[in-house]
């Protein structure tokens, strides 16, 4: 059978497996994702009466956060800027919560707004109905129908493993972060950790006792100046300045904090931490300790890599080394581009064609996008309220149509 054929039957295959689909009416927006945003999506929506439901293809709420992360991983952030709208967290919680805290937090949060998603519920396929003006989201077991579709996989949905010359012939182990837990696995070895994050930053602070080489091309900021978060300093300067002289008040005020970082290679980008953000989505690198560990050369910054080989790496600048593991902290990417069919809302690469403050909507009708911002969970929760607020009032006009229409029809019976 010829490759054409071979399309062909499989086309005709995946038809046949949709029309033996259940199908199933959602009275409310359908949620693809328990994560934050998610979760944060559905909360809002219950604050307006609006009922939803939500599809998650692991057997978890967050799944990335319990699955998917390192063990010392803390919020980057202090809670006040990442908690979800209508719940804080508790008040015993450390300025920067742990993970395992942070996932508690979420369980609670779904708990109090009495929030259930259908959990084992892989999304294939999602499309707009346009003569019906329904989106029908495909799983293995069922079809569900609704007029409304939120889009809350966000932009980590998986790992980023970017295409690095000669990575498939190293011989040692090759591992990205969303496996990596902790460095009792690496003991003894030399580990080359291929990133430019908080992610890289945390995981050569975590191997720095076994002779991690971090490679890193980022901003460096201290996580708190005058004895506030970097972060809260910032939010409060952009109510007065311009985000290019934050940007300067920040860069000026981590030299004089930390010092120089050129002459142990960490070159500083051009553009502004926070510039940087909001055009690349790449968050500036908060420092928790590895920078003291670099300047003592327990962990060791090299130049850009050339070529992995099947004993180490080249570097830029004509250096060879010999590693027994690579880790790459290469972060997440969306994955709406593999299940979202036929949308004009997304670019290729999974985000909004619409940018911030306004991508939460999309271009079809009933369609809308949470997690996506490149601003964190204070994007999320942004869009989370704005979202249910505008499904709100479609629902109330839905509903009012429909208690009209049955009023009428109640009169007509009684009259005959």
């Amino acid at each position: 059978m010829d490759s054409s054929r071979k399309e062909q039957q499989q086309d005709q295959n995946q038809k046949e497996s949709k029309k033996k689909r259940t199908g199933v009416w959602v009275n409310g927006p359908i949620i693809v994702g328990a994560g934050p945003s998610g979760l944060a999506a559905a909360a809002c929506l219950s604050q307006h009466g609006v009922p939803s439901l939500i599809l998650e293809k692991s057997d978890c709420i967050a799944s990335l956060w319990q699955y998917k992360t390192y063990d010392r991983l803390k919020l980057h952030l202090p809670k006040q800027f990442c908690q979800l709208p209508f719940l804080g967290f508790p008040e015993n919680f450390p300025k920067y919560p742990t993970k395992h805290q942070f996932v508690s937090y979420l369980e609670s949060y779904a708990a109090h707004f009495n929030i259930r998603p259908n959990f084992n519920q892989s999304v294939s396929s999602a499309e707009f109905d346009p003569a019906k003006s329904l989106w029908r989201v495909h799983t293995d077991e069922f079809v569900y129908i609704s007029r409304w579709l939120i889009v809350a996989t966000g932009e980590n949905a998986e790992p980023f493993v970017p295409e690095i010359r000669g990575l498939g012939k190293f011989k040692g182990k090759v591992v990205h972060t969303s496996d990596y837990k902790s460095a009792k696995e690496f003991g003894g070895q030399k580990v080359l950790v291929v990133g430019c994050g908080n992610s890289g930053m945390e995981v050569s602070l975590d191997l720095c006792r076994n002779n991690a080489v971090p490679y890193m091309v980022v901003h460096v900021l201290p996580r708190e100046m005058f004895g506030m978060s970097t972060f809260g300093v910032a939010m409060a300067l952009l109510k007065w300045l311009p985000l290019k002289m934050v940007d300067r008040v920040l860069l000026l005020t981590a030299s004089f904090i930390l010092g120089s970082t050129d002459e142990l290679g960490l070159r500083r980008p051009k553009t502004g931490p926070l510039e940087l953000k909001n055009v690349t989505g790449k968050t500036p690198v908060l420092d928790v300790g590895a920078l003291s560990q670099i300047r003592s050369g327990k962990i060791k910054v090299m130049e850009g890599v050339k070529e992995i080989t099947k004993c180490g790496a080249k570097f830029n600048n004509g250096q060879e080394k010999e590693f027994d593991s690579i880790i790459l902290a290469t972060g997440y990417k969306s994955n709406v581009p593999s299940w979202l069919k036929g949308s004009n809302s997304f670019t290729e690469d999974g985000m909004p064609k619409t940018e911030f403050p306004n991508g939460w909507k999309g271009h079809e009708k009933g369609l809308y996008t949470v997690g996506f911002t490149r601003r964190g969970l204070q994007g999320t929760s942004s869009d989370a309220v704005k979202i249910a607020a505008d499904v709100a009032s479609q629902w109330r006009s839905a509903e009012d149509c429909s208690n009209s229409c049955h009023s009428h029809i109640i009169l007509l019976i009684g009259e005959n």
